[in-house]
């Protein structure tokens, strides 16, 4: 398995690994798959901003794949981001999401960013919360029911990594560009 940036000529692969989540999961609040060309500009947004965009293949077949996005858009948030990551059906239980998920946070870490979000969809989603604290995220809560999908509410779960030494120091580094892209 390789760890790689994805391109525009991976988001047919990518748009069906996510189209699965959207139609049979929680862990996005989105209903309607979007299409490659949609998730393709979503990328551009976010290597736009200096941040990666992975995915993890094996002989030549897309696994899964993972992103940090800005967290929020105000100034001050700056040096957080949001994880985000998605393992196709027949690829999970095989270190796809940590393999990929690992190499963001060493992206992230390496442009200095300070704090990494993540919120699951869905407090049963127990790869999800399993895989962010194997990497050392930090359980903050749940979020009772805030989206309605498939027939019944779904809870947010809220995690964080500290990267960087996150509050101890000032920044060393500009943060991120989180407008005019």
């Amino acid at each position: 398995m390789i760890v790689r940036p994805a391109d525009a000529s991976d988001m047919a692969a990518l748009a069906e690994i996510y189209g699965h989540h959207v139609l049979h999961g929680f862990g996005t609040f989105e209903e309607v798959p979007p299409s490659a060309q949609e998730l393709n500009q979503r990328r551009e947004s976010i290597v736009g901003r200096g941040l990666p965009y992975l995915l993890a293949e094996e002989a030549g077949a897309v696994l899964g794949y993972a992103y940090a996005g800005p967290f929020r858009l105000r100034a001050a948030y700056r040096y957080t981001v949001e994880d985000s990551v998605y393992v196709a059906p027949d690829a999970q239980g095989r270190g796809v999401g940590r393999a990929v998920l690992t190499a963001v946070i060493a992206a992230c870490e390496a442009i200095g960013i300070r704090q990494m979000m993540a919120v699951i969809g869905d407090s049963q989603n127990a790869g999800s919360i399993g895989l962010h604290s194997a990497l050392g995220f930090t359980h903050l809560g749940t979020a009772q029911g805030l989206g309605y999908k498939h027939g019944r509410w779904v809870d947010i779960v809220w995690m964080q990594k500290t990267l960087n030494g996150g509050v101890t120091c000032a920044p060393d580094a500009p943060g991120l560009a989180l407008s005019g892209v």
